[in-house]
């Protein structure tokens, strides 16, 4: 029986998904228009793709094309189309929608760029019609629609998208069943049928699903060789998973517009890692704050393990050897299209209209939808506060407030609404009088003409969403102050002014630096925020709109699209340099890239070189390598110590187990092979037998550094919880691996620092690595130590013709390294076998690897029966370990 597991997709095969419509395969990447296959209307499960996914680690993209013609697929949910039923009932008719931020970014793309979109309709097409739907939407709009049946797109947008993920990514937790399930958000209306309020596997089953036939759509019309890949929005996290798999070297890109909310919150989703994951399958992920992108690298580190790097401007994550970049950088407005509803002809009269209305009044105007998360009602206290404080206000300040009509039900919209009402009321029974109302609130849909007119007479905006993703209300309201750019009649209108009172919690605050920014929560400051912007002088208001209108003049929409394809181009320009493969199921899928050299070890080949030399160096790290990092017992096995006698007992051999643990640890636990030598604190210590002294590699043996850094370290230890110091014959070594990870990493960074400055002049290097810092002498390494065996049997007339060097962590790199050049230097027999082998498929300077400890002890165990076929008379000779001791020692 298949595990219930749903971090494996290919376990998903085993969930109920009897009652979804699924949307139909199709494979390929041609180019071109080409009639499209309707989707499958017939009920099915996950498993009837499962074929396909076996499929999916083909690497359809590892040359690149000759003929290359760059083109951009962009995928959201929905489609920048708007779709309606012809009158007669015969057919549809298709429209571009002007406000769909999806076309309004091909401004800022190349213009021999083509553009491909996919993503689904906003109307319910009959599975009859299809063929011709998306034959007609690919030739006129280069669209390619995705067909989801009603069933599953409840779930996967109602349900799972809109009930879990947006309320969560809004800070809002499920505590109760009825918590989220009977509120929807401004993008979304109803709920899943049949679940509560707490999340639910089979919603995630939909969610999984969709993404999956999001993805056989994009597949339907990529070339992967070509195309990049720009994915939008939190509805098609776990759609980047699914490309990578059937393309490993696809240029990918992924941009959230809703906050990401910080580990605390994030991490309370069942489902976690798997969209982690998922998301770190793309080249780029941009976020429109670094508020938000310091949240999901927060997320990465705390559940992944994974740090990030910072680098001539650039963050990027050091993923399985690919970089994944992290674009910070907030959507813009269209200047263009906000420019032609300014222009026009029945934008004045109503401009006019209101300046009647609302003459002598100071207008303060809030636009929003009618949504929980938008701060309706705190705006309201906040400005009864207003006239209550200052009375001057009174009779003269009108609040006008445009609420978009809700696009979802539920208990909590309800009673925000009520609440709403009832403080219009309450507002205008107490200040309001014959002729005027201190608040006007609009709750019906209104034209874009008529919000404009609302912006222009406008003193003031005010925007107190207690979380938002971006919010372009205040750009938009920035430019309809400021008028038409190239009107001949701007100079002559005088300066232009306007004021903004935002909240810090939505993702334009940080770009308007010129606002008063306020806790909306904070009903008594918010408040005093709005007596302050309607109470400054003009010359103080002119100076804050012209800062706001140059910003949002210059970084509109296509500024926006324009530099995140340019960071996409720069993040992929080495995708087909190297090699790149995808290992693990389901969300656990990955892709290693590393350099053109780097492969497996195979067994056979590293024995036919065994058999054939003369004379041997085999270098093993420990920790990570014979044993496990995650064994609570780090005694060698008795396998371990019969294989290290063998290999010892071949008298061709030089055995070293090269370590950064102590010698007494080493000693002790291998006691029973008297012939290996042991290279103790990564090379500070040396032993080439048992019988032999501990010699000590190093010129420096004075350690009264030791009494400047143990008092350092000791400082950050107390103030550390979960750290410690582990003291060395040679060295200091503090761990934060059980500490908090982000506290532990920024503990670690700042003692490095501190370490460095206090033992500048100390023959000491202080070095971290993955949970530690370390300081030990200048001088010590086990690349160092590799050289120096290496040149004791060159010196005595024995020089290595095979060449073993095995290890897993960041010390071994100097191994790697080093033996790497030893030909150059005479160091080695020409034509020597060098087999320099990491432990895990990771970027590394060795040549080759072994993924785990398991395949080391395999390859060691085929060397130590290779030699175990010696004739009997060659094993009583001395071995050749002791030849070079001995003859090195006189």
């Amino acid at each position: 029986m298949m595990s219930r597991s749903y971090t494996n997709l290919l376990d998903l095969a085993s969930g109920n998904f009897a009652a979804l419509s699924l949307g139909g395969g199709g494979g390929g990447g041609g180019r071109g228009l080409r009639r499209m296959p309707r989707v499958m209307t017939v009920p099915g499960t996950l498993a009837d793709l499962q074929e396909e996914e076996e499929r999916a680690n083909s690497v359809a993209s590892d040359v690149q094309s000759s003929q290359a013609q760059d083109r951009i697929i962009i995928v959201a949910n929905q489609l920048p189309v708007r779709a309606r039923r012809r009158p007669d009932g015969r057919g549809w008719t298709f429209a571009w929608d002007e406000d769909s931020l999806l076309l309004q970014l091909k401004d800022g793309l190349p213009d021999d760029m083509e553009v491909l979109y996919v993503g689904s309709l906003n109307v319910d097409v009959e599975a009859h019609e299809q063929d011709d739907v998306a034959q007609a939407l690919l030739e006129r709009f280069k669209c390619v629609p995705a067909f989801l049946s009603p069933d599953l797109h409840e779930r996967f947008y109602h349900g799972f998208c809109k009930r879990r993920l947006w309320p969560l990514f809004h800070y809002m937790l499920p505590f109760s069943a009825s918590s989220t399930s009977d509120h929807g958000s401004s993008g979304g209306a109803g709920g899943a049928r049949g679940s509560d309020g707490r999340y639910d596997r089979s919603l995630w089953e939909a969610y999984v699903l969709a993404n999956k036939l999001f993805s056989q759509k994009v597949i339907e019309v990529i070339n992967p060789e070509d195309d990049y890949v720009w994915i939008h929005d939190y509805h098609l996290m776990a759609l980047p998973t699914f490309l990578r798999r059937r393309f490993n070297r696809l240029r990918m890109g992924f941009f959230l517009h809703t906050p990401f909310p910080s580990s605390e919150i994030y991490r309370t989703l069942p489902f976690r890692e798997e969209i982690l994951k998922a998301l770190l399958n793309c080249d780029l992920i941009g976020f429109h704050t670094f508020d938000y992108a310091r949240h999901f690298l927060s997320c990465c580190s705390r559940m992944l393990g994974i740090e990030y790097q910072s680098k001539r401007g650039y963050i990027g994550l050091d993923y399985f050897g690919r970089t994944i970049g992290i674009k910070i950088l907030p959507v813009g407005i269209h200047m263009g299209q906000l420019q032609s509803v300014l222009r026009l002809p029945d934008k004045e009269w109503r401009v006019n209209e209101l300046r009647q209305q609302f003459e002598g009044k100071t207008v303060l105007l809030g636009v929003d939808d009618m949504d929980i998360f938008k701060g309706i009602n705190l705006k309201l206290l906040a400005f009864e506060h207003m006239l209550k404080l200052h009375p001057k206000w009174q009779g003269r300040a009108v609040l006008v407030q445009i609420a978009n009509p809700a696009r979802a039900q539920g208990k909590d919209l309800k009673e925000i609404q009520n609440e709403i009402e009832e403080s219009c009321e309450r507002i205008n029974k107490a200040f309001g009088h014959a002729g005027y109302s201190p608040v006007v609130l609009i709750d019906r849909t209104i034209s874009a003409v008529e919000k404009i007119a609302f912006y222009t007479i406008a003193e003031c905006v005010v925007v107190t969403a207690v979380r938002d993703g971006m919010n372009l209300t205040p750009y938009e309201y920035i430019v309809c102050r400021q008028g038409i750019s190239d009107s001949k009649d701007s100079e002559a209108d005088g300066p232009k002014n306007s004021m903004l009172v935002v909240s810090e919690f939505i993702g334009c605050s940080p770009s308007l630096s010129g606002a008063i920014r306020v806790n909306p929560w904070n009903i008594e400051t918010t408040g005093e925020a709005m007596n302050e912007a309607i109470s400054l002088a003009d010359g103080e208001k002119q100076l804050r709109h012209e800062k706001h209108y140059r910003y949002v003049s210059t970084h509109d929409v296509a500024y926006w699209s324009k530099s995140f394809q340019q960071d996409m181009e720069r993040t992929c320009k080495d995708h087909f340099r190297r090699n790149c493969w995808g290992i693990g199921l389901g969300f656990g899928f990955r892709v290693v890239a590393v350099e053109p050299n780097f492969r497996k070890l195979h067994v056979d080949g590293i024995v036919s070189a065994y058999m054939k030399a003369k004379s041997r160096a085999i270098l093993m790290d420990y920790d990570g390598t014979l044993v496990p990092l995650a064994s609570i017992n780090k005694q060698p096995t008795a396998e371990i110590i019969r294989i290290i006698n063998t290999l010892c007992a071949d008298k061709k051999n030089v055995v070293f187990i090269v370590s950064g643990r102590g010698r007494n640890h080493l000693g002790d636990w291998f006691l029973p092979c008297e012939k290996v030598g042991i290279a103790a604190e990564h090379g500070y210590f040396v032993r080439w037998s048992q019988d032999e002294e501990w010699e000590t590699y190093s010129q420096s043996t004075d350690f009264g550094w030791m009494q400047i850094a143990e008092p350092v370290m000791k400082l950050y230890t107390e103030s550390t919880d979960g750290s410690s110091i582990e003291p060395k014959e040679s060295a200091l070594v503090w761990h934060h691996r059980d500490a908090d990870p982000g506290f532990g990493s920024s503990q670690a960074k700042e003692m490095l620092d501190h370490l460095e400055s206090v033992l500048a002049n100390e023959p000491v290097s202080v070095k971290s690595g993955k949970f530690i810092v370390e300081v030990k002498p200048q001088g010590v390494s086990k690349g160092l130590v590799a050289e120096k065996i290496l040149s004791a049997m060159a010196e005595n007339g024995r020089q290595a013709d095979f060449v073993l060097c095995i290890g897993d962590d960041r010390s071994d790199e100097e191994m790697f390294e080093d033996i790497a050049g030893v030909a150059t230097r005479n160091l080695v027999a020409p034509d020597t076998s060098i087999f320099g082998c990491t432990v895990g498929q990771k970027p590394s300077k060795a040549r080759y690897y072994l993924d785990d400890t398991a395949e080391v002890r395999n390859m060691l165990g085929a060397l130590a029966d290779a030699s175990g076929e010696s004739s009997f008379e060659e094993r009583f000779e001395p071995p050749l370990s002791m030849q070079i001791k001995n003859d090195y020692s006189q």
